[in-house]
């Protein structure tokens, strides 16, 4: 296995390659007057080496062109020349530009005319969200990610389709950013750093791997032949704390700075975020806590090497710094003994871009990157292994600390290359590999107390031991091939894909016999081990568009998508010299499971209603296979497990989500543009999260073998996203959520402990809570001066939830919010004022 990997590695680099960071320009030109095709028209991209002329037809086409917003120009003798400004140019997509040019006899200067992007992405047939740096800069958002929530069919918290969070994949310049442990994203950027990112939620092609929800790809700016300079700072609270409570003290500094080291050569670029705040409980944080308990910060920095027209060298380093302290209402009196947690993550990357024509590029990158997670004090030998002290009524922990402490580590390198060649006119082929070396380091002391369904702790019964130690070097990789038809310059696309993936744990399974011992418990026995196999899978993909006529199109898709498990339920309690020492954990990894798989496909249509606005509805079905659940085997040794077992990951859990999504969009408004859109989903499975099974065995339920509505089960959501420029050039960025009940399960009690009816079935989320209603505005003036031509000064206000509503997040067994005590967490985020300034120069 191992040398056929080598073999297709090394045929792949021969081949060259090229990353998903491109995008495409193209267009057709013709005479004002005559309307006639005009040939040999020059086409330049501003500031680059890029560029071509027209065709006979009039037509012209510009490939491998980096994300980002230029200056394009058309110029040919006996024409005037066009300038068009601000075109956006976005990743694995085309940017189609029509134009018309006036004859003349005599030199004049070029007419400027501001771009609009098109209506309808017509070669794109899946759904995708394309935000640009100028966008995202007026949105009412801190951080990159945020952006995935304001898109349809995307639940508050990052649920996209009825998927789970951790199924969405994050990507920079085209490279995995992710936590292979625990899931979700590995590593904060600079919002300055960001030169424009895409969001696919829907049929995105065989180069995307490992994600079965969502692609979100940022793309990063670079520097240009001038020195450019900003510094943004904002806070929350310019009134004092006495005044107004309504506050997390939250303050952000950012600086950016990006230019020539030797012009037209050597560029850089390099920005910093530090932000600090109290969080939303520093009422109660302060009282234990220095200020400020929350302390972030992160850097990116890059430089490329422009060594000739067709070779680009690019160093980038990604820096990321957490240190915080977590809040549980229920420790609200002992919060100093909950641990304090910090999360660093380093990336380096380098990589080499050749363009070997003006159809065919490559691009080889190297990336480096490692992440680290620490729960509690220095040392686990200061941990002391005590339970809880709880108030009489079993309701606040008033002493004791928590007995949590870990330092996770994972180290990834990847080796990646793709390449791109438009063959001909018509068609356009990408192929592409990635081989991925990681080291995972696990070390966790984790004890936590038994409990009821209903939250409370059981008395004198033995904690649970959660804890692991591990170290293990799996190995993945993936090749991949797309192909996109066109079938007429102005006509159909197919597009077809596959992609190959494996993963080789490199783990051995312990092979346990359980042997009778007294009082009803048995011992584990390790009579061998079995080694893990690989895994591997094919992930075929289909998609066709067509246009329906000038101003319409329709698209479809289909598609297997993949992902692998994440690795602690892989090893988790696996290690053979902890089993071997004595040492047991609850729940137990297996590194022989397959990998999670969805199949899924959708169908649109995309109309232009007038120039300025284009509907859309797309129709998605998903159906989710072998996901992640914990299967609970036969009692051992008590004083580890419980009276109820221990448990292991297993393939037994799946999935069905569908539903309707339909927005209406206003472009190419400055005084008015935006969008409005509305979801009908149902999302229903067997497991919610990947310890169910566990849990319900200890709280003495039977296990559910029907779907119920999982907890993100959305069913009716509408989103607005406006945008206005009023009076004195105010612009105003509103969005609005309006989102239906989301389910909880009602199975009252009255003790806390018992049902108040024991004969009647436990039926997950078998009700609903409230609906959501959020309002988030960013209202923002930009200033610019004669006398300082190339300064600008921009001040803004950043609201959220600015009518206040109290939107309930979660509700206990008995249907009350916040459950016994009333814990204000139980609602999303209060009203938060935020006032800023940013300055270029």
């Amino acid at each position: 296995m191992k040398k056929n990997i080598l073999v297709l590695i090394f045929i792949l680099t021969s081949l060259r390659s090229f990353a998903g960071t491109n995008g495409i320009l193209e267009g057709k030109i013709h005479d004002s007057a005559t309307k006639e095709n005009i040939v040999s028209v020059t086409i330049q991209i501003v500031g680059t080496n890029l560029g071509t002329v027209s065709t006979i037809d009039g037509y012209y086409t510009i490939y491998n062109i980096r994300a980002g917003v230029y200056d394009v120009k058309y110029s040919l003798l006996g024409y005037k020349p066009v300038i068009m400004k601000s075109v956006s140019i976005n990743a694995d997509m085309r940017t189609r530009i029509d134009i018309t040019m006036d004859q003349t006899s005599v030199e004049l200067g070029a007419v400027e005319i501001i771009s609009q992007k098109p209506l309808i992405q017509k070669d794109q047939p899946s759904t995708a969200f394309s935000i640009g740096e100028v966008k995202l800069e007026k949105l009412p958002v801190t951080t990159f990610q945020e952006v995935l929530s304001l898109q349809p069919g995307v639940t508050l918290e990052g649920n996209v389709r009825g998927g789970k969070t951790n199924e969405v994949i994050y990507l920079i310049d085209g490279i995995p950013v992710q936590d292979f442990v625990g899931g979700g994203l590995g590593a904060e950027l600079p919002k300055s750093s960001i030169g424009g990112m895409t969001i696919y939620t829907g049929g995105f092609e065989a180069e995307y791997g490992n994600a079965m929800s969502a692609v979100i790809n940022v793309i990063t700016k670079g520097g240009e032949n001038t020195h450019r300079f900003a510094l943004r700072f904002e806070k929350d609270n310019w009134i004092p704390s006495k005044l107004n409570k309504q506050i997390d003290k939250h303050n952000e500094l950012e600086l950016s700075a990006s230019g020539p080291i030797i012009p037209n050569e050597i560029f850089y670029l390099s920005a910093l975020t530090a932000r600090v705040s109290n969080t939303r409980w520093w009422q109660d944080m302060d009282n234990y806590f220095s200020s400020p308990n929350n302390k972030e910060l992160s850097g990116m920095t890059k430089i490329e090497y422009i060594a000739s027209n067709a070779i680009r060298l690019t160093a980038q380093g990604l820096y990321s710094y957490h240190d915080w302290h977590d809040y549980e209402y229920s420790w609200r009196y002992n919060l100093d003994g909950l641990p304090e947690r910090k999360k660093l993550s380093l990336r380096g990357v380098l990589s080499l871009s050749h363009t070997l024509s003006d159809r065919t590029a490559y691009t080889l990158s190297f990336t480096h990157f490692y992440m680290q997670n620490r729960f509690g004090e220095d040392s686990k030998e200061q941990i002391d292994i005590q339970p809880y002290q709880y108030d009489i009524f079993l309701r606040y922990v008033v002493d004791g600390r928590k007995n949590w402490w870990a330092n996770v580590q994972q180290l990834m390198q990847v080796v990646k290359g793709d390449i791109s060649s438009q063959v001909d006119e018509s068609q356009f082929v990408k192929l592409g590999f990635e081989f991925n070396m990681y080291d995972i380091f696990y070390d966790l002391v984790k004890f936590e107390p038994q409990r009821t369904y209903f939250g409370k702790p059981i008395e004198n019964a033995p904690l649970l031991n959660y804890s692991n130690l591990y170290e293990y070097l799996p190995r993945s990789g993936s090749v991949y091939l797309q192909d996109k038809i066109r079938f007429a310059l102005d006509g159909s696309i197919l597009s077809l894909g596959v992609r190959w993936d494996f993963l080789d744990p490199r783990a051995e399974r312990p092979v346990v016999e359980f042997i009778p011992n007294t009082n009803n418990e048995f011992k584990q026995k390790i009579v061998g081990y079995k080694k893990a196999s690989i895994k591997q899978q094919f992930s075929p993909r289909i998609a066709f568009a067509a246009p329906m006529g000038p101003n319409s199109m329709f698209f479809m898709n289909f598609g297997y998508y993949f992902q692998y498990p994440l690795f602690e339920y892989l090893y988790t309690g696996i290690n053979p010299p902890q089993i071997q020492s004595g040492a047991r954990s609850v729940l137990t990894g297996n590194p022989d499971l397959d990998p999670e798989k969805t199949i899924a496909w959708e169908i649109g249509y995309k109309h232009a209603v007038t120039d300025n606005y284009v509907g859309s509805m797309t129709y998605f079905k998903k159906n989710v296979k072998n996901q992640i659940d914990s299967k609970t085997l036969i009692p051992f040794d008590s004083k580890a497990g419980g009276d109820f077992g221990f448990a292991q990951y297993v393939n037994n859990a799946e999935a069905d989500a569908e539903g309707i999504e339909f927005i209406i969009s206003r472009e190419r408004d400055e005084k008015l543009s935006g969008s409005i859109s509305y979801t009908y989903m149902v999302t229903e499975g067997t497991s919610e999260v990947a310890n169910q099974s566990i849990n319900l065995a200890q709280w003495g339920f039977p296990i559910q073998a029907t779907s119920f509505p999982l907890s993100w089960d959305q069913r009716h959501s509408v989103k607005v996203d406006i945008e206005t420029k009023t009076f004195y050039d105010i612009i105003i960025n509103g969005i609005i959520w309006f989102n239906s009940p989301k389910p909880y399960t009602f199975f009252p009690t009255r003790d806390g402990f018992t049902p108040i009816d024991s004969s009647k079935d436990f039926l997950p989320n078998n009700s609903r809570m409230k609906n959501i209603l959020f309002a988030n505005v960013k209202l923002s003036k930009e200033f610019k001066f004669d006398n300082l031509k190339d300064f600008s000064l921009m001040v803004y206000v950043d609201a959220r939830n600015i009518i206040n509503t109290k939107n309930v997040k979660w509700i206990d067994s008995n249907g009350r919010i916040g459950g016994e005590l009333g814990d204000p967490s139980a609602y999303y985020d209060p009203r938060r004022i935020k006032v800023g300034c940013s300055m270029t120069f």
